[in-house]
């Protein structure tokens, strides 16, 4: 993936000027770029790709992301009934129902531009408090069985939280409209936590 990724951008800046890049229409670089390699009719093929592409992604998530509420209603940190499954498709429907209507409460609220600029900084919070787990797990039980270890632990784990805590910092420099408020709304859910754990089951 990492490689994928590379080479996309090794494409991009071999086919457009960086002031191309920085100032493509709306943001969609891989457009501007099929759009200069094969004309207009490549992009309706990407537009197609992405598509496709945004499909898969959605169908996920869904499946994936209702599966969060409901673990952590098992743990006592959510609705109860986001616990419980459909006794036919063994399936959590009452999450997938809240997951439904709060991307449709998302999707009416903005564009999706501004809502990649809320989610991005919170997203890349989470992921560097996630591989700093990898040390705090290391330290407190460090006999824990670990099926799977780290690859380039600890150069790599460290790298990544050494870049992605800049690039969360340049965020906040260059889109303050944007990162302080989506790192509000991930600091609501600290209170947030801590009420639902002193009483679980209390807003069952």
């Amino acid at each position: 993936m990492c490689t994928l990724y590379i080479a996309c951008n090794f494409v991009y800046l071999s086919v457009l000027p960086l002031a191309a890049i920085q100032n493509a229409p709306e943001d969609r670089v891989a457009t501007a770029v099929v759009a200069h390699m094969f004309g207009p009719v490549a992009v309706q093929l990407m537009a197609a790709a992405i598509m496709v592409s945004t499909f898969g992604c959605a169908n996920g998530l869904i499946l994936s992301g209702a599966r969060v509420y409901y673990a952590m209603a098992l743990d006592g940190l959510f609705f109860a009934r986001a616990a419980r499954l459909h006794p036919h498709s063994n399936t959590p429907v009452f999450a997938l129902a809240i997951q439904c209507g709060w991307a449709v409460v998302l999707c009416l609220s903005g564009r999706y531009g501004d809502l990649l600029d809320y989610v991005i900084f919170a997203v890349l919070l989470f992921y560097i408090l996630t591989i700093a787990g990898l040390f705090a797990l290391r330290r407190a039980r460090p006999d824990m069985e670990r099926p799977y270890s780290a690859f380039g632990y600890p150069v790599l784990p460290a790298l990544y939280i050494l870049l992605a805590g800049l690039i969360e910092i340049l965020l906040l420099m260059y889109k303050p409209d944007y990162t302080w408020p989506g790192l509000l709304i991930a600091l609501l859910g600290v209170p947030v936590y801590f009420v639902w754990h002193r009483k679980p089951g209390a807003l069952a």
